[in-house]
């Protein structure tokens, strides 16, 4: 399904990296242009410094192009892969500026939604509720979104109030296993019967697929490709796709 470009402004996720891969391309082109002036006879030192100046080059614009279009492109395939509720309430937790909240208004007309999000700005620069009411405001879904603020290891919302909960690169952002472990076990409590858990993610993706088959949900991982390549391929962003077990007890 063609959607067009979300409009606004989402901010760069954990914006202190791509700045700490462009310090060591300056650092290692700057020993790197040293090593060929002062010692020609080592010259395979030179040149490991060249590559890791690339690399780290390579780093800073693969890390940018994720953050900037690379995770709108990811979202938008993995929400056109699932069925929505085109009706009910949706949860993203750790919403940001909104950009999944805002691309899930837009595919289902009727369906409310809510962020909610701590709104660190050492996750995601610029991290507010005001950019992420003005960005709904943007792209026209202002009466159907809202942001709370909130922990999603402790969610203010009754058991079973949404049919879709998201995350979008949070989750891996709770320091602790039990702390994870909570916040995956929140989002199955206020999931609805029938309800679709999706996350994406670039760590603990495994962890939380045990966890939500632990809590009796059908669930499958899946690579989302190299747009989703975090500084490279050694930091992939992975899906994790739950639903209701048709039979189990949260269908009845």
């Amino acid at each position: 399904m063609a959607h067009r470009r979300l409009a606004g402004s989402y901010g760069v996720d954990a914006p202190w990296v791509p700045w700490m891969w462009v310090a060591y391309a300056v650092v290692y082109g700057a020993l790197a242009v040293l090593s060929l002036t002062l010692w020609h006879a080592w010259w395979w030192v030179s040149a490991l410094l060249c590559v890791a100046t690339i690399v780290s080059v390579l780093g800073a614009a693969l890390f940018w192009y994720a953050s900037l279009r690379g995770k709108f492109v990811l979202w938008a395939g993995l929400l056109d892969s699932v069925r929505l509720p085109q009706n009910g309430a949706a949860l993203d937790l750790g919403c940001g500026h909104g950009m999944v909240a805002i691309m899930t208004a837009r595919r289902s007309p009727s369906l409310s939604v809510t962020g909610i999000d701590l709104w660190r700005s050492v996750d995601q620069s610029g991290n507010d509720p005001l950019a992420a009411a003005a960005n709904a405001e943007l792209n026209d879904v202002a009466d159907r979104i809202r942001f709370d603020t909130g922990d999603m290891t402790r969610l203010p919302y009754q058991d079973g109030t949404f049919r879709l909960v998201t995350a979008s690169l949070a989750i891996h952002n709770i320091n602790t296993r039990d702390g994870r472990r909570t916040a995956i076990h929140e989002a199955v409590r206020v999931l609805a019967p029938g309800g679709t858990i999706l996350i994406a993610d670039i760590r603990r993706t495994d962890e939380y697929a045990t966890e939500l088959r632990s809590a009796g949900l059908e669930t499958r991982t899946r690579p989302l490709g190299w747009p989703g390549w975090w500084s490279g391929p050694w930091m992939p962003t992975t899906a994790v796709i739950a639903t209701t077990r048709v039979g189990s007890g949260r269908d009845e």
